[in-house]
């Protein structure tokens, strides 16, 4: 028989494989934009933004007084259903990873997960603050139509700076959502979990509010929902400035940091 020897490799050196380049930051945030409109239910939610602004608009020209045709009152009608639908749109953004088993796909493509999270939460915040600018520019066409109809004059009782302060209190809430996400991966707990904080829960500490003034001396301080309501307001103080950075360091940053942490070490299936 004849024996076959395998050729000697020494000082046979391998080719080094090239390293592939990072996936650039925009990209994954380009993508997780469009993770977010791909699917029937994420284009209808962020479409709901426009169709409630327009529905709450009109219901305030057809049944509003007419001294009540002011910018303040299209601002709190649209205001309500922008409370509700921000939230969890970015809940969804965060849960649709586990909910859709796309996280496996997702988290090879990107190894860094932090950078996915960072994108989502990133994208999550301007499509909020450009929805809320489309609502309130909705409300202003409709001030204006309105007073026309009812042949009063037009009436702009929101100042710029507080616009931008009801911009940013949608958007803290909308970090609320974004916070919950993180912390329970599954759509319906974190919606439920988000209904809860936002009537449950605020109603609870208003009612202890109420019947204990030692709560009630510390609720701007550790009651973000309370001192979120601050910002619709407007013309903030320094002390209620303070009131929401302390509280939403509790309620927001925090828990974000522990989501974090949590979803960077989760096994993904």
């Amino acid at each position: 028989m004849t024996t076959l020897t395998a050729a000697p490799t020494v000082g046979r050196v391998r080719p080094t494989r090239p390293v592939p380049a990072k996936i650039p930051f925009t990209r994954v945030l380009w993508v997780e934009l469009t993770k977010m409109f791909d699917t029937r239910s994420g284009f209808w939610l962020v479409a709901s933004i426009g169709i409630s602004a327009v529905l709450a608009t009109g219901a305030v020209i057809v049944f509003a007084p007419t001294n009540e045709l002011t910018y303040d009152s299209f601002g709190a009608a649209i205001g309500f259903p922008m409370v509700v639908i921000l939230p969890i749109i970015a809940i969804l953004s965060v849960t649709s990873e586990w909910s859709q088993r796309s996280g496996l796909t997702t988290f090879t493509l990107v190894p860094n997960r932090s950078r996915v999270i960072m994108a989502k939460m990133i994208n999550s915040i301007v499509l909020g603050a450009a929805s809320i600018v489309v609502a309130l520019g909705i409300g202003a066409i409709g001030n204006i139509v309105g007073s026309a109809i009812a042949g009063v004059d037009t009436v702009w009782d929101i100042s710029l700076n507080q616009a931008l302060s009801i911009i940013l209190a949608n958007v803290l809430g909308l970090l609320i959502g974004f916070m919950l996400g993180l912390l329970i991966r599954n759509s319906a707990g974190a919606v439920v979990a988000y209904f809860v904080y936002g009537f449950v829960l605020a109603g609870l500490t208003g009612l202890l509010a109420t019947s204990q003034q030692w709560f009630a001396d510390i609720q701007p301080w550790v009651d973000f929902n309370y001192a979120q309501g601050f910002l619709f307001d407007g013309n903030l103080t320094g002390e209620q400035w303070a009131n929401v950075g302390v509280s939403g360091l509790l309620w927001i940053v925090l828990p974000l940091t522990v989501g974090l942490f949590l979803v960077r070490r989760s096994e993904v299936k």
